[in-house]
């Protein structure tokens, strides 16, 4: 990190390679995250599979109060992501609308639905370069951000970065396959949120480019079968990846949401397994890090330590 404090709002696209030019390579999280003694919370809410709402509290100039920035990341709004299936109706637009950006991880049908990215038209859509070209020829508007570079929220002190995923076992023909997480900055809290990931060694280096402790970590800890492919983590992988990057507070995702039309036929218990086998491996560890099992829609706040 070079410390630099470049202010940037990325908007406009820079050729085939998606990558806009006015995102700020550098800052410098340690100053951009929770100040010593400052209030540290986060309002998560869970609307299935990898959709997540976060509400992060920032400084309001106007009333010197606070006011929320939402952050919203995979998004799943419909019913269905191409065959497969939502268990239960879709999430309710009074629970994830007003969002003030979009994190996509990666162009699979259930972490990007086109037909779901067409309900946020107004809201940027942070992606990996050669996603956000393919999302930009489908009139999303999508902000193409490398590892390694820093893309701030429109107006709000709240910092995103691209981090390392693991997820290149399902190529797609017809899309892009670069595959991210994120980190979060805000001066309320410092979140990360895996995408979908097999365990890889740069998590023991998350903390250190978040500028400090990982106050949340929204980790994927199943998929839409009773098998996981490669390019997951299990639940008892998740519970090791949350225990290297030393997070505080946890929220298993992508579980217990999809499924194909055969799976109905599976024996019954196994879409709700793996959230709770999660927080039972988390327990059998160091006991550090407290896990929240959310339903889809279940929304909880969080005080962070």
């Amino acid at each position: 990190m070079d410390g630099s404090r470049h202010v940037s709002v990325a908007a406009g696209a820079s050729g085939a390679t998606g990558v806009d030019p006015d995102v700020a390579v550098g800052i410098d999280p340690v100053a951009a995250g929770p100040a010593p003694g400052a209030a540290r919370e986060v309002t998560v809410r869970w609307l299935g599979h990898a959709s997540v709402v976060l509400d992060l509290p920032v400084p309001d100039e106007r009333t010197s109060g606070t006011r929320r920035v939402r952050v919203l990341t995979d998004p799943l709004l419909r019913r269905h992501a191409g065959l497969l299936r939502r268990r239960g109706g879709a999430p309710r637009s009074e629970d994830w609308g007003d969002a003030d950006a979009v994190l996509v991880s990666h162009l699979h049908h259930d972490h990007a639905e086109l037909g779901s990215l067409e309900l946020v038209p107004d809201v940027p859509v942070v992606t990996a370069p050669s996603n956000a070209h393919w999302l930009r020829h489908h009139d999303v508007r999508a902000v193409g951000v490398a590892e390694g570079a820093w893309w701030q929220v429109p107006g709000a002190p709240v910092w995103v970065r691209p981090v390392t995923a693991v997820h290149g076992h399902r190529p797609m023909p017809h899309r892009p396959n670069a595959a991210v997480g994120f980190l979060v900055v805000a001066p309320s809290a410092r979140v990360w949120f895996a995408g979908d990931t097999a365990p890889f060694a740069q998590m023991a280096e998350l903390t250190e480019l978040a500028g400090g402790p990982i106050d949340l970590a929204l980790v994927p800890v199943g998929g839409w079968g009773p098998r996981l492919s490669g390019g997951h983590m299990d639940p008892v992988q998740a519970a090791h990846a949350v225990e290297v990057v030393e997070a505080s507070t946890a929220v298993p995702v992508h579980w217990g949401t999809l499924h194909a039309p055969v799976s109905r036929h599976l024996p019954p218990g196994w879409m709700d397994a793996a959230g709770p086998a999660f927080a039972a491996a988390v327990a059998r560890g160091s006991g550090r890090c407290a896990v929240h099992v959310l339903a889809p829609g279940e929304q909880v706040r969080l005080p962070v330590a």
